[in-house]
């Protein structure tokens, strides 16, 4: 695309050069215009600075008015052309383009932080599930209180928890947290729980509060079907 732009440019200041050397060479033209001329179109060099100024510097009527007012009205033509062929269309595909690949490029940045995080959380699943199968010495999908006491004096786990950034005094709360009760969780509750604290909340308060809700809800279950059976009871009676 800047390409394009150069060639036209380039052309552009090559014609303007040559068909504008006979008003500089004319004797009979003012002085004043003609130094005008020859300062911004009396060479090659000096031609293509000028139409880059045209193209860029959005003050194209100052170099462009004097040789439609002072040399010929035709000139008028050239540059109407000129304008709206490469400052406004080519420069805007250009601008369109570049806006194009910035947004591409930031939908990819946005993909890849995407890939990234589901990488790092697949690692981190795996690190817990390799802590919790150190845990489980029985085998049965459960980890006991004493099993976990075990396992974090253990320098393997110890590490575990400290590059998931938890204190061990947080994954023993965190153990009694996600306890409903029988003195033992499962694999699914151990990384939730772990997720909770690692990620944006790290509210242990939270974790607290979804158990004791937890905990009264079975407790409110167990009231109700003993006030079923209680109703049953009278019932008969």
């Amino acid at each position: 695309s800047m390409l394009l732009v150069f060639l036209f440019i380039y052309g552009s200041a090559v014609c303007l050069c040559q068909s504008l050397q006979l008003v500089v060479e004319d004797e009979s033209e003012p002085l004043e215009l003609r130094e005008w001329v020859f300062t911004w179109y009396g060479s090659g060099s000096r031609a293509i600075w000028t139409m880059f100024l045209v193209t860029f510097s959005g003050g194209w009527p100052n170099y462009v008015h004097r040789l439609v007012t002072d040399v010929h009205w035709a000139y008028s033509l050239f540059f109407v052309i000129y304008v709206w062929l490469v400052v406004f269309a080519v420069t805007r595909i250009i601008t369109a383009t570049f806006l194009k690949d910035t947004l591409s490029a930031a939908s990819e940045d946005a993909e890849m932080i995407i890939r990234e995080q589901k990488v790092a959380k697949a690692r981190l699943a795996n690190k817990l599930h390799e802590l919790f199968a150190v845990a489980d010495k029985s085998r049965d999908g459960y980890v006991t209180l004493e099993e976990f006491r075990t396992v974090v004096k253990l320098p393997k786990a110890q590490s575990y928890f400290s590059s998931l950034d938890l204190q061990i005094s947080e994954a023993c709360e965190l153990f009694a947290m996600l306890d409903d009760g029988d003195g033992a969780i499962s694999y699914e509750d151990f990384c939730s729980g772990v997720m909770r604290l690692k990620g944006q909340a790290r509210a242990v308060d939270v974790i607290s509060m979804m158990r004791d809700c937890r905990r009264i809800l079975q407790r409110c279950e167990a009231l109700d079907r003993r006030f079923d059976s209680l109703m049953a009871s009278t019932a008969v009676l």
